[in-house]
Order: C-alpha cells, then sequence, then structure tokens
C-alpha cells in the first residue's frame, strides 16, 4: 500500500488524475474504499452504489492512502445522488486499479482492473440461461462504446438465489446477478474505463445508457 503521496509511482499518479476526470452517471454514487493490500504495489479502490436519488445533502466521503490524489471528485456528477440514504439500491459494485511498476506476466502489463458487480433482477430475468453470457456481453459492449482499449480479459458471472424460510417466509424469492472480472487497460488513461464500468453498473441495476441531458425513470423489480 501506499504509505505517503511522495512514494507515488508517476506512472500511478497519472492513472488516478485519469480517474478524476471521469463523468459517470447521477444514479451513481461513487467513493473510494480501502484497497486491498495483497495483489498489488499500488492500488486504489471505488466503490458504487446506483439508488433512487431522494434529496440534495452533499456527500462525498474519500478514505484511502490515494484521497489525497483523488481528493473528492473520484467521478463528476456523483453529487447530484449523494443523498440516497432514503432510495431504493439497484446495484452495488467495486472498481479496483492495481499498478506494478516491474509489470506482470499474468497481466500482460503494468495495470490491472479488478471488478465487482452484483444486482438482484425479477424472477423472468434471473431464470434466463442466457444471462450470464448477457452479463459478459454488457462489459465488453461497454468497454467498445468508451474506445477504452484493453487485453486479457476474464470473468465469472454468478447467480444466487435467495430462499427466506421460518420466521422470514413471507419474504419472496429473489435472483441476484454477480459479475466478476478483470482486464489490463491498454495504457495508463483509465478514464474511459472507469467510465465504462459505471455505465455497465447502471445496465445491471435496468438503467440503460442514455444521451447527455437525459434523465431515466426509476425501475421497480417485481416482487
Amino acid at each position: 500500500m501506499v504509505n505517503a503521496l511522495a512514494q507515488v509511482p508517476a506512472n500511478f499518479l497519472y492513472a488516478l488524475g485519469t480517474l478524476r476526470k471521469a463523468r459517470c452517471r447521477s444514479e451513481l454514487r461513487l467513493d473510494e474504499i480501502p484497497a486491498p493490500a495483497r495483489l498489488a504495489p499500488f492500488a486504489v479502490a471505488l466503490g458504487a452504489e446506483v439508488i433512487v436519488p431522494s434529496g440534495g445533502k452533499d456527500r462525498s466521503p474519500v478514505h484511502g492512502p490515494a484521497a489525497m490524489a483523488l481528493a473528492r471528485s473520484a467521478a463528476a456528477g456523483a453529487a447530484a445522488g449523494d443523498d440516497a440514504d432514503d432510495g431504493e439500491e439497484l446495484a452495488t459494485g467495486r472498481f479496483i486499479l492495481l499498478h506494478d511498476p516491474d509489470g506482470s506476466a499474468v497481466w500482460d502489463g503494468e495495470f490491472r482492473i479488478v471488478t465487482y458487480i452484483r444486482a438482484q433482477l425479477d424472477a423472468e430475468m434471473g431464470n434466463d440461461e442466457m444471462l450470464g453470457s448477457v452479463a459478459w456481453t454488457w462489459l465488453v459492449e461497454a468497454l467498445e462504446t468508451h474506445n477504452a482499449p484493453y487485453r486479457a480479459a476474464g470473468g465469472t458471472a454468478t447467480r444466487v438465489l435467495s430462499e427466506s424460510f421460518g420466521t422470514l417466509a413471507d419474504r419472496p424469492a429473489s435472483i441476484d446477478i454477480e459479475l466478476r472480472a478483470s482486464w489490463t487497460p491498454a495504457s495508463a488513461d483509465v478514464q474511459a474505463h472507469l467510465e465504462a464500468w459505471s455505465d455497465m453498473v447502471c445496465t445491471f441495476a435496468g438503467l440503460p445508457p442514455l444521451p447527455d441531458g437525459v434523465s431515466a425513470l426509476p425501475r421497480r423489480r417485481r416482487n
């Protein structure tokens, strides 16, 4: 982990700067979270929630060793949906940028992006046998749409069925989709990669990509 900003390699600082420029949709609340310490010498992690916004109070907590570089603008536009505690959570995710100045044969580069997304689906879509392939397609299409060049991509899609019993038997069964994926960006400029991933989190939440200045109506899941 980084103990002081002065110890951070220039390449990683540049990458952090490109993350600050990312423009994400207002439905996405994006905050820095503690990064894993053992995956790479340098790392930064962002946590995301897609929540139907219900207020306007500014809130932008920042944590971790990259706080000085990321400041309070991990994603422009997040403030519009910051007060989402009373809203409905549609999807969550994590975006982790790893950096090894010596490079990694496994990564095929000095940087690696590791991501996780989870969202609850309605029963009809959750039971679709092609759901895993569709989730992977969302990732590939998002990277291509944002012109985010990458290589050595891999991932796993999982459906999670939750059933309740006993005193909780009245709760309806739910199906979640989880996607764990990683890929190597072609350069230290990872702005487009974060924007592509944030769009994909919104897609998982049932909010399709929209033109600039257009807002989607919140989608309610069926029980």
